[in-house]
């Protein structure tokens, strides 16, 4: 048997990618096939951040080549290669950030900041470049959570530079006023208020931005859907009927303004007694994957109601970071693999490929 490309890929077209459930060839993964003699060489682009999943894939393929005849050498570079995808008719992208993904609920109370700090730590964990938006001006909580004080720095008086920690990039109305001092604004102000946090925070190089939204179906969230260039949307809501009511509610907010649902997840689903470790679903249960099924849309994953995520939220260090080998943690970073996974398979932003034309008089 010849050795040759079509050999190679169709080889690959058996490897299936554990994370996205497809092949490596369908999915357009398999790059740079080159062959000398029985020695082959490729490269494996995953659209999605993988650190903890590229020498699982590199195996994987290195596996299957190493059983077609004629191979004596295989060489596997696996590597993440995060783009931007296209958002909104009409809105354009912000430089510097790739993707704006929005964690909301509908109603408050649910454990959406936590949930959302959680996940850009995950997504950070895996290898992205993360900044997290603190869009609720009422009531900001990300200072907290990321253990962050103190107040940005500007250099030219017009832009400040993002807080940080852990890793991620944080800007947060929270870092600019007293923690006791409460935002008595109206709508308009609390929304230029956001614009302004968004624009003018120096966000370098971000692969994903997470936005902790504020609850509800108001002007913050008519301004985000407006104005911001927004990938996708993630809804948090707990097992709860009344917590459901609202989520949905939210969910049909982002489907009027053309925004996608990448899932839904559902907080404090199970009881954990610190004590004796049973487990109750007090919230009852199912209701996150019952709403998933009536909107067609994918359920990312459920988290308990434990003692230590709020101990360690409070802290400054959420779970991600406080027990990143606990069984917790494994669950952030799988429903953020599964979030990353639902943007790279949405369609790529292809306005930098456009000519920008110009009219002169010659």
């Amino acid at each position: 048997m010849t050795l040759t490309a079509d050999v190679v890929k169709n080889t690959l077209l058996q490897v299936i990618d554990p994370n996205t459930n497809k092949d490596l060839v369908s999915s357009k993964s398999v790059k740079n096939i080159q062959i000398t003699g029985t020695e082959v060489s490729l490269d494996v682009e995953l659209g999605y951040p993988a650190k903890s999943q590229l020498e699982l894939i590199r195996n994987l393929v290195t596996a299957a080549l190493q059983n077609v005849p004629g191979i004596t050498k295989v060489s596997v570079n696996v590597q993440a290669k995060i783009v931007a995808h296209a958002v909104q008719r009409g809105v354009k992208l912000m430089p510097n950030v790739k993707n704006i993904i929005a964690v909301a609920s509908g109603k408050g109370g649910v454990g959406k900041s936590t949930t959302a700090a959680n996940l850009a730590l995950a997504l950070a964990a895996e290898g992205a470049a993360v900044g997290i938006l603190d869009a609720d001006i009422y009531g900001p909580s990300q200072p907290l959570l990321m253990g962050i004080s103190g107040r940005p720095e500007t250099v030219d008086g017009k832009t400040m530079e993002p807080m940080e920690n852990h890793g991620l990039q944080v800007s947060s109305i929270g870092f600019m006023i007293n923690p006791d001092e409460p935002m008595v604004w109206r709508g308009p102000i609390v929304t230029q208020a956001l614009q302004q946090l968004l624009t003018q925070t120096n966000w370098r190089d971000l692969d994903y931005l997470i936005v902790d939204m504020p609850p509800g179906t108001g002007d913050v969230q008519l301004t985000l859907s407006q104005k911001v260039p927004v990938t996708g949307a993630v809804i948090v809501t707990t097992p709860q009927d009344i917590a459901l009511l609202d989520a949905r509610k939210g969910l049909k907010m982002f489907e009027k303004v053309d925004i996608p649902i990448l899932g839904i997840i559902e907080n404090m689903s199970t009881h954990i007694c610190s004590n004796c470790g049973h487990a109750e679903a007090i919230f009852g249960e199912g209701g996150g994957e019952k709403m998933c099924a009536d909107f067609g849309i994918d359920f990312l994953g459920r988290l308990p109601l434990t003692m230590s995520i709020r101990e360690q939220a409070d802290a400054g260090k959420p779970t991600v970071i406080a027990d990143p080998e606990g069984p917790i943690a494994a669950i952030y970073k799988d429903i953020a693999r599964k979030v990353a996974i639902r943007v790279a398979e949405k369609a790529k932003d292809m306005s930098s490929k456009f000519p920008t034309i110009t009219i002169q008089n010659t």
